[in-house]
């Protein structure tokens, strides 16, 4: 999860809103509070699944965007105050340099979950297909927002299930990454920032932030905010080493394979089913996939059309049976 960047969008002769590099700086704190909450549950310091469900999981794509968010005021801002097309480029290249990079790093150091479209990925992306709606209506880009954002409840299709197009975010299955921000729905995030700041603009809000300055203790948020990508690139790496060598004196302990499947499936589970259902269900999915060797492929994280589809028709079959044992009363 990520940061930005949206600040590198902004224009070249006006006089900067402090307010706006704030509230960057903000997300970037919230961002590197869940990275290290990850880095915890990575060594095993938290239970498996921990950061991808619940307030974790809000908390994640809240902060994911907030940073797209505010690449669309940047958009706007630059674009209403005259736009510097050598700084837009030089810029955009920054961060798809940055970009690829992470996709380098985590292939070599992750290469199961490694991270093929990110954040960074999505905001390179967005910060081209949003020149398309700069001149539109503020209103009807955020009508258009809500639409982007809604199109995987209803555009999800099989032909997006090949690799070469997860990037658009409709495939049936959710591909296996430690940072997935496809184009749908997280586009809509940047044209909403779009469609607000448009508004903003006519309002004269701008203007009216330009003239507040706070105090000196928005200074360590103002500095990161203005200087994001380099904050990205830079704090990942520090927490992970930190967490890296507290467990080379304090190692957190290693729980088997299997355990860290139930622990993993009972919490994704009990978001929308009941305990008893879900330690049933998780229970009769493990021993199914060890009929073979599904759980293994599955553990090592491969991403097969025939593994796919073995693992559908176990949940499937699995939700049927722990259905059909609570309804009677749980006999087996």
């Amino acid at each position: 999860m990520t940061t930005q960047l949206s600040a590198d969008l902004a224009p070249a002769r006006s006089k900067r809103i402090s307010t706006i590099d704030i509230v960057r700086g903000v997300a970037f704190v919230a961002m590197a509070i869940y990275h290290f909450a990850w880095d915890l549950e990575f060594f095993g310091y938290m239970d498996p699944g921990t950061t991808a469900y619940g307030g974790w999981k809000i908390f994640a794509r809240s902060i994911a965007s907030s940073f797209l968010f505010l690449v669309g005021v940047s958009l706007v801002m630059a674009y209403t105050r005259g736009f510097h097309w050598g700084r837009y480029w030089r810029r955009l290249a920054m961060v798809a340099a940055a970009a690829l990079l992470i996709t380098v790093a985590t292939w070599f150091a992750m290469p199961n979950t490694f991270i093929f479209f990110g954040i960074l990925h999505q905001i390179t992306l967005a910060s081209v297909l949003g020149l398309a709606f700069l001149r539109l209506p503020p209103l009807l880009t955020l009508v258009i927002a809500v639409l982007v954002i809604a199109a995987p409840q209803f555009l999800r299709a099989d032909i997006f299930n090949h690799p070469a197009l997860w990037w658009v975010g409709l495939s049936t299955v959710v591909p296996r990454s430690n940072d997935y921000v496809p184009l749908f729905p997280w586009f809509g995030a940047v044209l909403a920032g779009m469609g607000v700041a448009g508004l903003a603009q006519r309002a004269g809000l701008f203007e009216k932030l330009a003239a507040f300055q706070a105090g000196a203790w928005s200074r360590p948020l103002t500095f990161v905010g203005r200087h994001g990508l380099a904050a990205y690139l830079i704090h990942q790496p520090v927490l992970i080493s930190l967490v890296w060598a507290f467990a080379q004196f304090f190692p957190a302990q290693v729980e088997t394979r299997e355990v860290t499947f139930l622990s993993s499936c009972q919490l994704s589970c009990e978001q929308t089913r009941d305990t008893e259902f879900c330690a049933r269900y998780c229970a009769c999915v493990l021993d199914d996939l060890q009929k073979d060797d599904s759980f293994d492929r599955f553990y090592a994280g491969e991403q097969s059309a025939a593994l796919t589809t073995r693992v559908r028709e176990t949940t499937a079959m699995c939700t049927a049976r722990s259905d059909s044992e609570m309804q009677n009363g749980g006999v087996q």
